[in-house]
């Protein structure tokens, strides 16, 4: 298989959120002129934190902890040794399989804008030393959702790792399945998850992380397979969206339903890692299996 080289970080920020672009000009109205995206205010405490202090805190809010959401590039540069971190199948590019209307060009949107060609990011390198093949998902690009790319991206992702021999993580962050796709989306879920058995079957190891929000199909295939299966706190994890549960089953759902802490209180997940402590985590979890 041929190795890319060095997996550059594309340049922007999903920390953004909740923040006004720079190129937005504030009213005149609204008194003196502020630069804007220097603030972000968190959505669970109201705090309102400057914009450099969450990137130093890895997009945990520094007063009530609130996990951001992060690109795929800023996770990998969190959790993978300076330097080590080769990206593969990077070229492979979404068709249009059913003629869907405007999306060639939503997804070249995307890609113009993020820096990277699908919701996914696949390659290996190392943890504290550790060698491992990582898939992270981009919750930025089309919400992460799965189209026929990045199921074959993670099903290669998966045969790498069984062929080196080395751990697997994935990172999942996604709506789900693809619409603009159909049963080409669908069909993928079958593809990881025969993929997983085969790994898993061979004796490897593979690890689990589901970041917010993780849902739809990626929840219903390789997402929940994990020989073990980690979460970051307060992380949205589910199927079907909450109205949709209520509307049908006609019954108000509990607090916090759907929120990794609710999961890991069911036994649906084996344990939840704040972002700070996540690598060091990985690597010890790695070293145990060795």
């Amino acid at each position: 298989m041929k190795i890319n080289k060095v997996f550059r970080k594309p340049k922007y920020i999903v920390l953004q959120q909740n923040a006004l672009r720079p190129d937005e000009k504030a009213s005149q109205n609204e008194g003196p002129a502020i630069p804007n995206g220097l603030w972000i205010k968190c959505q669970d405490c109201g705090a309102t934190i400057y914009n450099k202090d969450l990137l130093k805190s890895n997009g945990v809010c520094t007063v009530c902890g609130r996990h951001f959401r992060l690109s795929a590039a800023d996770r990998i540069e969190l959790i993978m040794d300076t330097g080590t971190f080769r990206e593969i199948n990077d070229r492979l590019s979404t068709l249009n399989p059913l003629d869907f209307p405007g999306y060639e060009e939503k997804i070249l949107s995307y890609q113009n804008d993020s820096g990277i060609h699908e919701a996914v990011i696949t390659g290996y390198g190392k943890i504290y030393g550790n060698n491992t093949v990582i898939a992270v998902m981009d919750s930025k690009f089309l919400m992460g959702s799965m189209g026929s790319v990045v199921g074959e991206k993670i099903t290669r992702a998966i045969e790498f790792a069984g062929v080196k021999k080395l751990p697997l993580i994935i990172f999942t962050a996604s709506g789900g399945a693809r619409m603009q796709e159909g049963i080409y989306s669908l069909m993928q879920m079958a593809k990881t998850s025969a993929a997983i058995a085969k790994f898993s079957q061979n004796g490897g190891l593979y690890i689990s992380v589901l970041t917010d929000p993780t849902t739809g199909g990626v929840t219903a295939s390789f997402a929940m397979l994990g020989d073990l299966i980690l979460a970051e706190p307060g992380a949205l994890i589910g199927f079907a969206g909450q109205r949709v549960i209520e509307q049908t089953i006609r019954q108000q759902l509990p607090e916090g339903f759907q929120k990794a802490e609710f999961l890991l209180e069911h036994g649906f997940i084996d344990k939840i890692v704040p972002r700070n402590s996540m690598k060091t985590t990985l690597s010890r979890i790695i070293r145990l299996h060795q």
